[in-house]
């Protein structure tokens, strides 16, 4: 896939998952209801020759549609608006495939910056499989604990969800464990599940207002 429609499905990935504790915390009272949310999900269909992605109306509102689907044509790969306002990206198991290298080849140089930069001192490891669904943070402890170090296991998330995403995981059913180590003692001292924790800073915020 070119540069230009993969960053493009990224970004618009990115409001998908911001998104998704609001919808999956929001009431079900009716057909409709049921119908508008699910219209809403940010959907991957692996079939035998291709694959489908499709990016939600409101995901792709502002813009140019026109633009978005020439360029995309261009390079191969079929777009299609649905009735509801929605694109779908129809494209080859090959460049799917070659999607999910690069999606790959990111999450290792954003876990590897996380360790290496400097923005999170008291990081000092991060294992994780090759799913991307289950890490490990080592860190110091004491100092992570009176740090701001907290908002890299976010990025964990982030990178966690963004992954398994495009590789059509079910996002109801999507699980991102990340465990925080002591380096010191080896002991797991706290984990964080995402997107849940996505759902639970949702409704801190409702709740605060």
């Amino acid at each position: 896939m070119k540069k230009w429609s993969y960053s493009l499905l990224l970004a618009m990935a990115i409001l998908a998952l911001a998104a998704c504790g609001a919808e999956k915390e929001a009431s079900k009272t009716s057909n409709d209801e049921k119908e508008t949310e699910e219209s809403e999900e940010f959907a991957v269909d692996k079939g035998l020759l291709s694959v489908e992605i499709t990016m939600p109306a409101a995901f792709v509102e502002g813009q140019d549609m026109e633009s978005t689907i020439k360029e995309a044509e261009a390079e191969g790969i079929e777009v299609t608006k649905n009735e509801d306002g929605s694109l779908t990206y129809k494209m080859s198991k090959s460049e799917h495939k070659q999607m999910m290298k690069d999606l790959k080849k990111n999450a290792e140089e954003s876990l590897e910056e996380i360790k290496t930069v400097g923005t999170f001192p008291s990081v000092k490891n991060i294992d994780y499989n090759k799913s991307f669904s289950k890490f490990t943070m080592t860190v110091d402890k004491a100092a992570y604990e009176n740090s701001m170090d907290a908002w890299s296991v976010i990025g964990i998330g982030i990178t966690g969800m963004m992954y398994n995403l495009f590789n059509g995981e079910d996002m109801d059913k999507m699980k991102i464990n990340i465990d925080l180590k002591d380096e010191a003692t080896g002991e797991v001292f706290d984990t964080t599940v995402y997107p849940d924790a996505l759902e639970d800073a949702d409704s801190a915020l409702t709740t605060e207002q």
